[in-house]
């Protein structure tokens, strides 16, 4: 399979963001189309990454069919045979779209970053380990890093176009989207979490902490939407090698941010862009840990 670093379908480009590209299907769905680009430190590297973007677009569609019932969603189909059906313009491009792409309803999207987090880790252990507090709101104390929470912490965030999103408390949350909605989106983040977590962990992969993205249809439904539980999104541990009190080997990009780190210690990058080229080893450390990652919350090999 060939690797995708920009896409160029015959649909009207709706956005494009740090990894995937949104087309247009009409008036009432979208096109999600996963590159295989990768980013770090909020950078996007110059390299794709194999087998990525249809990792990320798969994990997601595996999620989505397991959350029936559970929680209203966007996916219609992540199958190429039946998106091509569905869309017969890209019949030419079905090794463009093979494995990466997701047909999807369009939602009027919430400007809200629903982030649950079950283990306090990353910016939260930061803000934490300073100010004893996580988005304002203060926690117990005598945590550690990688501790789990009990109950996992709903941490909304606003999203951000570039660099990082910005943590904001629930009373903020509750002034932008209003009290009915953010009581619901707490709700379904919860939902997800709940279910997410439990299956992963029988799998041998700790979620420590995931964020959400909502929309409303065009039926006026709360909706999930953009992608769910993966690498990218989440922050996933392995359960064999969890250790509280210290950070926590990432199973995603890890090989990247270890390589970036070096370079950036060594001096021969300032940590902005343009990124330093990526050895093929990187590439391919990178690439296995995805596939991995989809082995290890699925139970199967990725087969598109």
């Amino acid at each position: 399979m060939t690797t995708l670093l920009a896409s160029n379908l015959p649909l009207p480009k709706l956005g494009r963001g740090k990894v995937r590209d949104i087309y247009a299907v009409g008036e009432d769905r979208v096109l999600l189309l996963t590159t295989d680009r990768i980013s770090a430190f909020d950078v996007v590297m110059a390299e794709t990454i194999p087998m990525k973007g249809a990792v990320l677009t798969q994990i997601s569609a595996f999620w989505f069919n397991e959350l029936e019932g559970v929680v209203p969603h966007h996916m219609i189909t992540a199958d190429t045979d039946q998106i091509i059906a569905e869309v017969p313009a890209l019949k030419d491009h079905r090794d463009e779209i093979r494995g990466r792409a997701m047909l999807c309803k369009r939602t009027t999207v919430f400007p809200i970053e629903c982030v649950i987090r079950g283990y306090l880790s990353g910016s939260a252990w930061k803000e934490y380990a300073t100010q004893g507090t996580l988005a304002g709101e203060k926690l117990a104390s005598g945590l550690v890093e990688s501790e789990m929470l009990e109950p996992a912490i709903f941490s909304p965030a606003t999203k951000a176009e570039t660099g990082h999103d910005e943590n904001i408390t629930i009373a903020r949350m509750r002034e932008v989207v209003g009290d009915d909605v953010a009581y619901q989106l707490e709700s379904m983040t919860r939902a997800v979490y709940t279910l997410g977590e439990k299956l992963a962990r029988d799998q041998g992969i700790i979620i420590a902490d995931t964020k959400f993205e909502f929309g409303r249809d065009r039926d006026g439904r709360i909706i999930l939407i953009d992608e769910v539980m993966t690498p990218d999104s989440s922050r996933f541990w392995a359960v064999d090698a969890y250790q509280p009190g210290q950070p926590q080997p990432s199973f995603d990009k890890q090989p990247l941010r270890d390589y970036l780190d070096a370079e950036r210690r060594a001096g021969r990058w300032n940590g902005e862009a343009p990124p330093p080229p990526l050895p093929q080893s990187v590439v391919d450390a990178t690439s296995k840990r995805y596939l991995e990652a989809y082995r290890r919350v699925t139970g199967r090999e990725l087969a598109i």
